[in-house]
């Protein structure tokens, strides 16, 4: 993936964000906070688990490759949303874990 690619999909889950935040002040009277973010991703990749079980045949839940690589593309964009939240760059937070890990294991 090249790097404009890279800031377009940072930028379109950001704006995608956005407009959770309009939904959630429409009904709820306030956006979410950084820690409800983390709760819904953390319940998301909960989800991912499931899925895969469901797609090896170990759950019992029919197997849905879509509804599985809906919820990996939500993951990701969960991440780029708490990394924006808290601070953090995430294409340098991505490619300090991928020098650190290669590092490692060299």
């Amino acid at each position: 993936m090249d790097q404009n690619n890279f800031e377009s999909i940072i930028q379109r889950s950001l704006d995608i964000r956005d407009k959770y935040h309009q939904l959630e002040i429409q009904q709820n009277g306030n956006e979410w906070t950084v820690e409800q973010d983390a709760l819904a991703f953390l319940s998301d990749a909960g989800l991912v688990g499931r899925d895969v079980m469901s797609h090896q045949k170990t759950w019992t839940k029919p197997d849905s490759a879509e509804e599985l690589e809906h919820k990996l593309g939500e993951n990701i964009w969960w991440l780029i949303i708490l990394a924006d939240r808290t601070g953090i760059d995430i294409k340098d937070a991505l490619e300090k874990f991928l020098t650190r890990t290669e590092n490692i294991l060299k």
